[in-house]
Formats: C-alpha cells, sequence, structure tokens
C-alpha cells in the first residue's frame, strides 16, 4: 500500500509487482516529444528543487534496447503479440516507431501478468502511436477485452497552418476479462463538474476565466514581450492578443489579477450558467480542461496531466 517505485517499471514490473495482484492501471508513455523527463521535484515553497533527476530522454532509436525487448516478446509465449510485431518490423523495418512499440510491447505484456482478472487498464496516448498502441493491445488482451476508446479535447482549437488542429488525447481502455469492475455511480457518469478556471467577481457571481496566451515562443513583435510585468516567454508562451487589446480589456474589468500574484487571465463578459455545462459523460471528454499556465497543481512536468481525470478513471474503475 502506498509504495513509490522510482525506476525503470519493467524492471519494477518483475522484480515487485506479483501474478494478478493489480486493480487498475494507469499509463502515460510519450512518444516522441523530443523532451528530456527530469522536472520531478519542486520544493515546499513551490520553487523547482535543485535535486533534478533525469528520468528518461522520449527520443526512440533502434537499437540494441530495443532488438532485446523485441526478442524477448518473440520468447514470451503469447502468440498473437508476437506474431503481431513481427509483422510491424517487416512493415516499419528498424525505425524510432519500431524501437517504440517493441518497448511498450514487453511492458504491456507485463502489466497484463500484473492485473487481476477484474483489472482494468487505460493507455492514454496523442495519435502519434494511437493506432499502433491499439492493435498491441488487441494482441495482448484480446479484442474482446476492448472496452472505450476515450477521446480527451485537452485544449481549445487555435489556427494551425497547413492541417487541423491538434486538440485531443486519446486513452484506450482494456479489461483484463469479462467481468470487471466499472462504477456507474452519479459522481462518475451522471454529472458534470465546474472548470477550474472560475472565479468570483465584485458582484459575487461566478465568471470563467480564459488563458491569454498561446503555445510556443516567438519575438516577433510585441506577442514575446512582456506585459505589465508578466513575461509569457518565460513558461514557453507568447501573448495571443496585442498589448493594446489587453489594455482594453483591463480598463473594462475583464482582466482577473489573482491574489497570489499568479498570471492574469481574459475574464468573461457574461456570469457562467453552470446548467450550460451538465453533460452525462460518455466516451468524449470535453469537461476536464488541462492544466493551465496559473493552475495550482501546475508542476511544469512536460505531460503532466489534471488531478480530475485521474479521479474519473480512478472512481470509475476501482472501489475505495
Amino acid at each position: 500500500m502506498n509504495r513509490l517505485y522510482y525506476g525503470d517499471n519493467l524492471d519494477v514490473l518483475r522484480n515487485e509487482i506479483k501474478d494478478e495482484s493489480v486493480d487498475l492501471v494507469y499509463l502515460d508513455p510519450p512518444f516522441n516529444s523530443q523532451a528530456t523527463y527530469n522536472v520531478l521535484f519542486k520544493a515546499p515553497t513551490g520553487e523547482q528543487s535543485h535535486a533534478q533527476i533525469e528520468a528518461f530522454e522520449d527520443t526512440w532509436h533502434w537499437g540494441e534496447a530495443a532488438e532485446h525487448a523485441f526478442d524477448e516478446v518473440m520468447g514470451s509465449g503469447n502468440t498473437a503479440a508476437s506474431e503481431l510485431l513481427r509483422s510491424l518490423r517487416a512493415s516499419l523495418h528498424e525505425n524510432d516507431m519500431m524501437a517504440y512499440l517493441a518497448m511498450m510491447a514487453i511492458r504491456l505484456l507485463e502489466l497484463h501478468r500484473v492485473l487481476k482478472a477484474t483489472g482494468s487498464l487505460y493507455l492514454h496516448c496523442d495519435p502519434t502511436a494511437s493506432h499502433y498502441l491499439k492493435v498491441l493491445l488487441d494482441s495482448v488482451f484480446g479484442p474482446k477485452n476492448f472496452t472505450n476508446e476515450i477521446i480527451w479535447q485537452r485544449t481549445n482549437a487555435r489556427s494551425t497552418k497547413g492541417r487541423w488542429p491538434r486538440i485531443h488525447d486519446t486513452i484506450l481502455f482494456y479489461a483484463k476479462g469479462e467481468t470487471f469492475k466499472f462504477n456507474t455511480t452519479e459522481s462518475v457518469v451522471g454529472t458534470y463538474k465546474l472548470p477550474h478556471t472560475l472565479i468570483t467577481g465584485i458582484d459575487g457571481r461566478k465568471y470563467q476565466t480564459y488563458e491569454l496566451t498561446a503555445p510556443g515562443v516567438t519575438k516577433e513583435g510585441e506577442s514575446g514581450k512582456p506585459w505589465r510585468n508578466c513575461d509569457p516567454s518565460a513558461m514557453g508562451r507568447h501573448w495571443a492578443n496585442n498589448h493594446a487589446t489587453m489594455d482594453t480589456w483591463d480598463k473594462d474589468g475583464l482582466i482577473h489579477w489573482p491574489k497570489d500574484g499568479g498570471f492574469p487571465r481574459r475574464r468573461g463578459v457574461e456570469p457562467f450558467d453552470a446548467d450550460s455545462r451538465a453533460v452525462v459523460v460518455g466516451d468524449t471528454w470535453t469537461d476536464l480542461d488541462r492544466i493551465n499556465q496559473a493552475a495550482k497543481e501546475r508542476l511544469g512536468y512536460p505531460t503532466q496531466k489534471p488531478r480530475a481525470l485521474l479521479e474519473r478513471i480512478v472512481e470509475a474503475s476501482s472501489n475505495e
């Protein structure tokens, strides 16, 4: 109970986790983000700690480790997984994606082993590899145990040149067997959660707030320059509107300045209508906002997911 392991999850699974001892697995393996994942600790004051440890670099290449993982799957005894991986290698050859899939395959086999017969697995991914991971999961869990493909809208659409904006992640939900835990309680599938970006106005009513920045650092024009002593570049972002527009909003009382000195946000003009957000939760999740730059739970970890998303999965697929 309440044990945290730090290390290669394959080693931990094999050496520490017993067969059929786990109720629920959630995994969020990044692919090709070109990021080094080492932002793991913060001081109690919220400042970044000097005790940084590089966890891993998310850049995959075919090499000795990938070849070893491939060979282990071939000798695993799971015919469906080994045949699929062999076919993928014949099609993709020894490239970055194939290295990633080989490394994932051997870990998914171990995760299947440690799950109880009534257990479930949620694999969180983006469209880069979700289609490959789906067929890989089919080979490990069996197609009949595929339960849901959940689409999480993690951000709002912004103009993207040459393609549709990418605004969603995919969560693949598999059960270990025919009978599995799923709580259809009202708190999970029959209500809605208010967005965490609400504020209370001077009139005592609730208002929605919106980010003033967009992803990416730019040196073009004033969008990358500080406004009112707030520098978006420090967070890897830039202003989504010009300074004059934000000045007008501030004059009209439409800029929310957090009391703790956090980053400003644009306030909605009309009070928030809670009833407008009432939904029955299905396999498309649009009611859980991503972690914005001012969120108290934000740690700076590149792929950190909001606590509300994890709470929904835990409440739905496990018991207290």
